[in-house]
C-alpha cells in the first residue's frame, strides 16, 4: 500500500480546517493510500527528515501554513533541485484553499525573478483548492512523473580530509547562507568582500562549501584574506557544484538537513545572503530553531543581507514581509548595506563568548 505524508497540525475541535482535513484523510484512504500523520501530531527534525522522506511515496501539505509547514515544503522543492534520489517520482501537493501558503509563494516567484530559482516550482509543488483535487494531482504524478530539474553532475563527489580547527584568538564562526547559482559580479563582490571581512575580523567562515555563485566567492575572499574557512556538503551535490579549494575544514553529510545541522552547530552568528530555494529553507530552520528555544541557536545573531538593486528593490522584501506576520522581534535583523553586516553580528558573536567562556573552563576546555 503506498504512503503518503500529511503536513500541519490539527488545532483542536475548533480548528477551521478541521473538516477539510478530515475530507482529505477519507478521500485518501479510499483510493487506498496509507497515511502518515493523520491527526497533525507527528514531529519532524533535520536529523529524521531524510528517513520520513524514504519512508514515504507522497506528501500532501494542509491549510494553516505555518513556518514548520513551509521549511518542509521547501526542503522538498529543494530536493528536487538537488537531484535527491529518494524524492525521484514522488508527488507533492499543497491544498490551499484559505490562501495561507500565499506569502510562501509569493517569495518563490520573486526568487525566479531574480533569478535564483530557475525550475517552475509549482510543477513541483502542486498547488490546489479543494480534497478533491489533491487526488487529481497525485494521480496526475503518478502517471506522468515529474519534470527534470535541468541540472547535471559536473564531476565526481571526491571529499577531502580537512580538520583544521579555528585558531584559538579567533572570535568564533559565522555562517554565510547564500546562492551558489547567481552568478551577477556585483553579488559575487560582495560574496569575496564578506569573507574578506570576517577573516580581517578573526571571525571563521563558515559555508555550504559550493565552489559557484556567491558561495564560492564567499569562501574564495575568506581565503585570500588568510582566513579560516569551513564547510559542509553532500555527495550528490559535491557532483553537481563541486568544492572550493583553501577550505580548512570539510563536515562530509549524508543529506541536506544533517548538513544544516552541522552547520549551525558549529556557527555564532548567521548572515543571510542572496539566494535562492536552498537559502529560504536554511532561513526558516534558524527561524524554527529560535522559536523552538534550541539550544543550538541560543544568543546567535541571525541578519538577512537585503541588499538592493538599482531600482531600489530588496532582494530579500517578500521573504522579511513573510517571517514579520510569523516570527518576533528580534529573531533577525536586517542589513541593507554590506558594511552594516558586521556591526549587526559582533556584539552578539562577543556576549556569546563572554557566555560561554566560564562553561567551557568549567569543562576543562579552556
Amino acid at each position: 500500500m503506498p504512503k503518503i505524508r500529511l503536513s500541519g497540525t490539527v488545532l483542536g475541535a475548533d480548528d477551521p480546517n478541521r473538516a477539510s482535513r478530515a475530507r482529505l484523510l477519507y478521500l485518501l484512504f479510499a483510493k487506498g493510500w496509507d497515511i502518515y500523520n493523520s491527526n497533525g501530531d507527528q514531529r519532524i527534525t533535520l536529523s529524521n527528515i531524510e528517513k520520513k522522506i524514504v519512508e514515504s511515496d507522497a506528501f500532501v501539505f494542509t491549510p494553516g501554513a505555518t513556518l514548520e509547514d513551509m521549511f518542509k515544503a521547501i526542503s522538498i522543492f529543494v530536493g528536487f533541485q538537488t537531484l535527491d534520489r529518494n524524492l525521484f517520482g514522488k508527488p507533492t501537493v499543497i491544498l490551499n484553499e484559505d490562501g495561507s501558503w500565499d506569502p510562501f509563494f509569493a517569495v518563490l516567484d520573486h526568487l525566479r525573478k531574480m533569478e535564483t530559482v530557475r525550475q517552475q516550482y509549482a510543477d513541483y509543488l502542486i498547488t490546489v483548492d479543494t480534497p478533491e483535487a489533491v487526488l487529481d494531482a497525485l494521480e496526475h504524478v503518478q502517471s506522468r512523473g515529474l519534470p527534470d530539474a535541468g541540472r547535471h553532475k559536473i564531476g565526481d563527489s571526491q571529499m577531502p580530509m580537512l580538520d583544521v580547527p579555528l585558531p584559538e584568538d579567533y572570535i568564533g564562526s559565522a555562517c554565510v547562507f547564500c546562492s551558489a547559482s547567481l552568478e551577477d559580479p556585483c553579488y559575487l563582490a560582495d560574496g569575496e568582500e564578506i569573507g574578506r571581512i570576517l577573516a580581517e575580523n578573526r571571525i571563521g567562515c563558515v559555508s555550504g562549501a559550493g565552489r559557484s555563485g556567491i558561495m564560492g566567492a564567499v569562501v574564495k575572499g575568506s581565503v585570500e584574506a588568510d582566513g579560516w574557512a569551513a564547510g559542509s556538503n553532500v555527495p550528490h551535490i559535491i557532483e553537481l557544484e563541486g568544492l572550493p579549494g583553501g577550505l580548512s575544514t570539510f563536515w562530509l553529510r549524508p543529506d541536506i538537513y544533517t548538513r544544516m545541522e552541522v552547520m549551525i552547530e558549529h556557527s555564532e552568528a548567521f548572515i543571510i545572503f542572496p539566494g535562492g530555494a536552498g537559502t529560504v529553507q536554511e532561513l526558516l530552520a534558524l527561524m524554527i530553531f529560535k522559536h523552538q528555544k534550541n539550544p543550538l541557536m541560543e544568543g546567535k545573531p541571525v541578519v538577512i543581507f537585503n541588499r538592493q538593486n538599482h531600482a531600489g528593490l530588496g532582494f530579500w522584501d517578500p521573504l522579511i514581509d513573510l517571517l514579520s506576520d510569523m516570527c518576533c522581534p528580534g529573531d533577525f535583523v536586517v542589513a541593507r548595506e554590506l558594511e552594516d553586516i558586521l556591526p549587526a553580528i559582533l556584539p552578539g558573536m562577543i556576549a556569546r563568548g563572554e557566555r560561554q567562556a566560564p562553561l567551557l573552563a568549567m569543562a576543562g576546555v579552556l
